[in-house]
């Protein structure tokens, strides 16, 4: 074996371990907060501050137990509601709204694209207090609807271009032997081009529940009472003064809001990468 070879060889075996090592430290360094805070939610008050620092202390269930004066679980299923449904709502016009800007001659589709587009720019402050006062002019505050509608208006627009890119990649002849057959348009989007992008609707349908799962701004001003959402009482808690620094239950509340997003990342994870790997080959 020549020289060239093996050094060939030594180069590429050094490259490998420098991206697995490298690949460890940024999984280290996501999931270090993550683990420090559910070993947090067990420790006693005494022991969270302790110096130096212990990852594990005296075990205990305290903080969870104290959660239930914040009616943690009907925030949870408030979430979740929430969540799932402004997800479901949003792939559904984002999709059809991203085959129309890729397939159908519309004029001055491109401009509205952009528009449409352009509002994930407005900061959502901006757009917090004009919702609410319409809100509060229809009275329809604190519902679960008022909170998905709210969140579909910053969802569509990143679904609809995530989509649009999918659509852009798929071959038109296989639309136009549809058609040929006596397809109408929406009969192939719904019998041909759904059933092809499916694992990308999934994928996309997975982070747009997860970024409305952990809104806060839209949820803190439309809601007060019965529709709160988990990322609120954590807030209240944060801001709860007159019982100082609540830093155990806040990372129990953190523990909790975070465990019903993985299991479902878990279950979902073949459909999420899937629609990933689509994406980096079609997109």
């Amino acid at each position: 074996m020549s020289t060239t070879i093996i050094a060939r060889r030594t180069k590429r075996q050094t490259a490998n371990r420098v991206r697995i090592i490298a690949s460890i430290v940024v999984c280290a360094l996501f999931i270090a907060p993550v683990v420090f805070m559910v070993l947090t939610s067990f420790k006693l008050p005494r022991d969270i501050f302790t110096v130096p620092p212990t990852f594990f202390a005296e075990f205990t269930l305290q903080n969870y137990e104290k959660l239930n004066t914040y009616d943690i679980p009907r925030k949870m299923l408030n979430t979740a509601l929430v969540a799932v449904g402004a997800g479901f709502l949003s792939v559904v016009v984002g999709a059809m709204a991203g085959y129309a800007l890729s397939r159908l001659r519309i004029k001055g589709g491109g401009l509205i694209g952009s528009l449409i587009l352009a509002t994930r720019g407005v900061p959502p402050i901006a757009l917090a207090v004009p919702m609410f006062l319409v809100a509060r002019n229809l009275n329809v505050t604190d519902l679960h609807m008022t909170l998905v509608i709210a969140y579909a208006s910053f969802l569509v627009p990143y679904v609809m271009w995530l989509m649009r890119s999918f659509y852009v990649a798929l071959p038109k002849e296989l639309e136009e032997s549809a058609m040929v057959d006596g397809a109408s348009r929406l009969g192939t989007f719904f019998r041909i081009i759904l059933p092809i992008v499916a694992p990308s609707l999934v994928s996309t349908l997975i982070f747009a529940v997860m970024m409305a799962w952990e809104e806060l701004l839209f949820a803190l001003i439309l809601t007060s009472r019965d529709a709160t959402t988990i990322p609120v009482a954590i807030q209240s808690m944060a801001v709860d003064v007159e019982s100082g620094g609540m830093w155990g239950m806040l990372t129990a509340a953190g523990t909790l809001s975070v465990l019903p997003i993985i299991l479902f990342v878990l279950l979902c994870q073949r459909w999420l990468i899937q629609g990933m790997a689509e994406g980096a080959t079609k997109g």
